[in-house]
């Protein structure tokens, strides 16, 4: 836009090539500046331009867009003439031969082409003819980028780049002189391009809502359904509703209706209405967690008048977004509500509903990668440009230089369109109103535009996530059923938060597998904090993130918490503002706070800074006019420079990375009903986790937890697994999935044949019903599947090989091998074997589940290092010990100067939890070397009756070799 001006350009059009992700930028970039904005698409198949499509309006932009989207989403060509648009200009690349064209259609006539026109069939109809000058480059080095991206494109050399697939270099901004001196004697091409310019009038009210609205056909009839939901609701979650209660729901309601909301609303409702019909358990976060009216809606469990949630950070009258709905629901579900959304609100013949687009931009080392395989390079000096770039004297070679000077050319360009996390856009309007879509391979439309596009134009997204921790809750409740007969309702939420056995979990940091609360880092919180109580959970949530721990402010929390005469030392401002966490800045919302209430912006403005801390803001200028009103107001109010300065750095060092009150709180919620599961149903919550294969921790350590919980841990059994892991009384079958070499569809057969014909008799009757190769069985003979035939492991290996090499290829189930006899084979005679070691039992059970599930202590060559046990720690305080533990997690971290430091988690022998600290001198001496069992020596220490190991030296132990 800023060369458009300089050139004194007044009105041109962008047509991107298949896309139209820019069109709305552009307009608004356009405006700023005083240029007439004209949009459209320049069709192509390839590089081989087939037509330009100009919108007149709004209209034309539809009839544009779904053409180009039927295209995209089944993959046909363009043909070589556009079909009749009633809303838009078509322009022709110049053809060799005449053509009937439509009164809308032109034919368009590149600069260079002028002396080819003159002998054109196309020469005697001037009226028909414009000028179609691309503008591709500002400079030779963007023409230059521009070859290295479509070389990176086609996946070929730079130097074997066809010339066909490039733009012409001639194809830049010009002038509007100098546009008429190229067009000489042709000045008519550039007035019947004006022409068409100033009859396309794309008039576009960016602040309009654009979501869907009308669900039951009139606003009065939406709003009035709203409010009697909203206190039917009220009536089930607040037995006893006080004015205050009903106060809060008619102020949001007042507020929801007049900023237009009211459909974002209902459709949030209409979702998860499905989902609870469905059995879906789901749990509903975000900014909207603060709305009353959502909690008596059901759309978030969270009660904001029990945690006086701040209702301006949910909406407020200067906020032009309706608020953040993050719906989770168990990854097994999700597509199911994402597939009824679409059908939901999808008319017949006209989309309504796309994901949500996103873009993935090319990051300095990715484009290193892609332009040395431009230039040529062989991946070993590819690694090593990467590596050495970053040091200060490094002296790159002629192709280096090239490749880095354009890595950053090309530093954040758009690589390629991807799908957003979880966006869902609906609009009132058929979607290709705003947006061309494609088809991805999930299966639903996808959307050209962004989140940020998207926001703009007033076009809502509706956030629909999965996560693993609802599939633990889920499978859970169903594998206590089944295996004790007990139904659970899982709602009971309030009385959860008062469950001593809950409560003794949460105090000692007893919380694998739990959502959101098991990690190493969360369990040490919790640990430290003694936290039992609901509210001492949200905030647990919230400051055990990147931005409150980097502040300083995690510690300073704890020690206010611990000890209330240091909770004096908060500024009476502060504490005053924040009396609940100490006057510490613990949630999102207490940047509003602290903006409105300590610097004295409007609360507009305190959600300016908020978003601007966030990422979310679009406008730096804004934001920072809102830094300076901040500092300036404290001035006036007389506050210290160094105490705005220390606000400020507590603001700016958390905000990104904070939650959101009512998002904590959501969190805990869904925490709590995973921690009543493990308290009363250990065995089965922890079968739940396993089967759903996600938390923060390996599937070994799931496995471990049972085993600490007193279940028995059966190996795959050929007649008592199943795919996933199944519980029966206390024992545990590991279910086939875990056999990393077993194929699913070898899994298939043998549970399909056992549901059919019964359990497997031994070796020769399976192999007689299971369609299944050597190397399948195997697998199956080595992890113990067959230990019910009373035969050692080396006796079934022997016998399955006969049997192999009787028959080379094991036949499917047929009518001749039925029954005990078998295959009428010699019976092997097996040579007397040594028996099993334990140790060769673990490698294989790590060969072929990836963890052992005996012991692996038992691995270690010299038995005589021992150690003290974790459980000893508290007598050893300050002392100097050695302790051997099996590696669990690792995490990294960086000093204030930059340096590595380790936090360590290990069990010991017992089965008990180690933590260590790694400081960064430890780290560059004994760096982690893999999953495995260490000697680790340290100082024991503890920091509000949390103990760990401050480590000194952590050297891997030796393992015993089967071959020594």
């Amino acid at each position: 836009m800023a060369e458009a001006k300089a050139k004194r350009i007044d009105a041109f059009a962008l047509t991107d090539i298949n896309c139209t992700a820019g069109i709305f930028p552009f307009i608004r970039a356009a405006q700023k500046v005083g240029i007439h904005p004209v949009v459209g698409i320049d069709f192509r198949n390839g590089s081989t331009q087939s037509y330009v499509g100009l919108a007149q309006n709004q209209e034309g932009f539809y009839e544009l867009n779904s053409h180009l989207s039927d295209h995209l989403v089944h993959k046909k060509p363009f043909a070589k003439h556009a079909p009749a648009f009633a809303h838009s200009f078509i322009i022709y690349p110049l053809p060799e031969k005449y053509f009937a064209l439509r009164e809308n259609e032109f034919v368009g006539v590149h600069p260079h082409q002028l002396n080819r026109l003159i002998s054109s069939p196309w020469f005697r109809f001037k009226d028909k003819l414009v000028l179609l000058q691309a503008v591709n480059f500002s400079s030779k080095i963007e023409f230059n980028a521009h070859r290295l991206l479509r070389s990176i494109d086609l996946n070929t050399l730079l130097s074997k780049l066809p010339i066909e697939e490039q733009a012409d270099p001639s194809d830049q901004f010009y002038s509007y002189a100098d546009m008429v001196a190229r067009c000489e004697n042709h000045s008519y091409l550039i007035a019947n391009a004006q022409k068409i310019l100033e009859q396309c009038q794309f008039s576009f009210y960016f602040q309009a809502v654009k979501n869907r609205r009308d669900i039951l056909g009139s606003d009065w009839e939406d709003f009035d359904y709203l409010r009697q939901e909203t206190f039917k609701g009220a009536i089930n979650r607040y037995p006893n509703l006080s004015p205050t209660i009903s106060q809060r729901i008619e102020k949001e309601l007042e507020l929801i209706q007049q900023k237009s909301f009211t459909s974002y609303f209902l459709i949030n409702y209409d979702i998860v209405t499905f989902a609870q019909e469905r059995n879906f358990y789901h749990v509903g976060r975000g900014s909207g967690a603060n709305s009353i009216v959502a909690y008596c809606l059901g759309i978030t469990d969270v009660d904001p008048i029990e945690l006086d949630l701040y209702f301006e950070r949910f909406i407020n009258l200067y906020r032009e977004n309706p608020p953040d709905f993050d719906i989770d629901f168990s990854w097994t579900d999700r597509d199911a509500v994402t597939e009824y959304i679409f059908q939901k609100y999808n008319q017949s013949g006209q989309e309504h509903v796309a994901l949500l687009g996103s873009y993935s931009t090319f990051q300095s080392n990715s484009m290193i990668r892609e332009l040395g395989k431009v230039f040529g390079l062989p991946k070993s000096e590819i690694e090593s440009l990467i590596h050495y770039a970053s040091k200060p004297d490094y002296a790159a070679d002629q192709y280096g230089k090239l490749i880095l000077k354009y890595s950053q050319v090309l530093h954040d360009m758009p690589s390629h369109l991807t799908i957003h996390a979880c966006g869902i856009l609906i609009s009132h309007k058929p979607i290709h109103y705003y947006t061309a879509t494609e088809m991805p391979p999930k299966g639903f439309p996808l959307a050209h535009i962004d989140m940020h596009v998207a926001e703009d134009i007033g076009l809502h997204k509706f956030d629909i996530l999965s996560q693993r921790g609802l599939g633990h809750i889920k499978s859970a409740i169903q594998i206590i059923y089944e295996n004790q007969g007990i139904k659970v309702d899982i709602r009971q939420v309030e009385q959860f938060k008062k469950d001593p056995k809950i409560k003794a979990h949460l105090r000692d940091g007893h919380t694998i597998g739990a959502f959101y609360v098991e990690s190493p880092a969360m369990r040490m919180l919790l640990a430290k904090l003694k936290a039992d109580e609901y509210l001492e959970l949200v905030a647990a949530s919230s400051i055990i993130r990147p931005g409150v721990a980097r502040s300083g402010m995690m510690r300073e929390y704890i020690l206010r918490y611990i000890d209330p005469e240091r909770r004096k030392m908060a500024h009476p401002v502060m504490a005053e503002i924040m009396p609940e966490t100490y006057g510490i800045m613990v949630y999102q919302e207490d940047v509003i706070k602290v903006a409105h209430y300590f610097a004295g912006l409007s609360l507009g403005e305190a959600d300016v800074l908020r978003r601007g801390m966030s990422g979310k803001s679009r406008s730096k200028d804004e934001f920072e006019r809102v830094k300076d009103r901040f500092f300036g107001n404290c001035k006036e109010k007389g506050h210290p420079d160094k105490l705005a300065a220390e606000v400020w750095y507590q603001i700016e060092s958390f905000a990104g990375y904070s939650f959101a009150k009512g998002h904590s709180a959501s969190f805990a919620v869904e925490s709590y009903q995973s921690l009543y599961l493990k308290a009363y149903f250990p065995l089965e919550f922890m079968v739940g986790v396993i089967n759903n294969f996600g938390g923060f921790y390996h599937t070994e350590f799931y496995i471990h937890e049972l085993r600490m919980n007193g279940a028995d841990i059966q190996a795959p059994h050929i007649n008592e697994s199943d795919y996933l892991t199944r519980i029966t009384g206390k024992t545990v079958y590991l279910g086939f999935i875990h056999l990393k070499y077993l194929e699913k569809s070898s899994v298939e057969k043998i549970l399909s044949d056992r549901r059919e014909n019964g359990p497997f008799a031994g070796l020769v009757d399976f192999t007689a019903r299971a369609e299944i190769s050597l190397e399948q069985l195997l697998i199956l003979i080595r992890i113990g599947c067959f230990r019910f035939t009373g035969k050692t492991k080396q006796e079934l290996l022997w016998e399955a090989h006969f049997i192999l090499n009787k028959r080379k290829v094991i036949p499917g189930p047929t009518d001749l091998f039925k029954g005990d006899s078998g295959f009428n084979f010699r019976q092997p005679t097996v040579p007397k074997l040594e028996e099993i070691d334990i140790r060769q039992e673990i490698v294989d059970q790590i060969d072929i589940l990836e963890f052992p599930l005996n012991s692996p202590f038992h691995l270690v060559k010299d038995q005589s290092i021992q150690g003290i046990r974790a459980q000893d720690m508290k007598s050893y305080l300050g002392k100097t010990v050695q302790i051997v533990g099996y590696l669990v997690t690792v995490k990294y971290t960086r000093t204030i100067k930059g340096d590595v430091m380790n936090f360590g988690t290990f069990v010991d022998r017992e089965g008990h939890w180690i933590d260590t600290v790694h400081f960064p001198p430890v780290v560059k001496k004994y760096p982690f070397k893999g999953r495995a069992i260490y000697l680790i020596e340290g100082k024991v220490t503890a920091e509000f009756d949390f103990y760990s190991i401050e480590v000194t030296k952590c050297e891997r132990l030796e393992y015993w070799n089967a071959g020594d």
